[in-house]
């Protein structure tokens, strides 16, 4: 059935990150409504959705950037992506 896309635990993990993620936002922005927009590091203003959109973007060009000039493995591109993540959310 589900023949069509390579699916394994880290696929599925990464997936269910994502919309864990987008969950908690939903949580957020039902408790606390408006997005709490702010001006950072970069000179935009963004809420917590922008925030995530733009980590995400950026943990896919880390993961890509690394699979095409380093290769295997991948634990230090998640190091980077983490902290890509964190500073999104602290200075964005």
């Amino acid at each position: 059935m589900l023949s069509w896309m390579a699916w394994t635990w880290p696929t599925a993990l990464v997936f269910i990150g994502i919309f864990s993620a987008i969950a908690v936002l939903i949580v957020l922005e039902i408790r606390h409504p408006g997005g709490a927009m702010r001006k950072g590091a970069l000179g935009l203003t963004t809420t917590r959705g922008d925030r995530l959109f733009i980590s995400l973007l950026g943990t896919a060009y880390i993961f890509l950037a690394w699979l095409g000039l380093v290769g295997m493995p991948l634990w230090t591109p998640l190091g980077l992506a983490i902290a890509w993540g964190v500073f999104c959310f602290w200075k964005v």
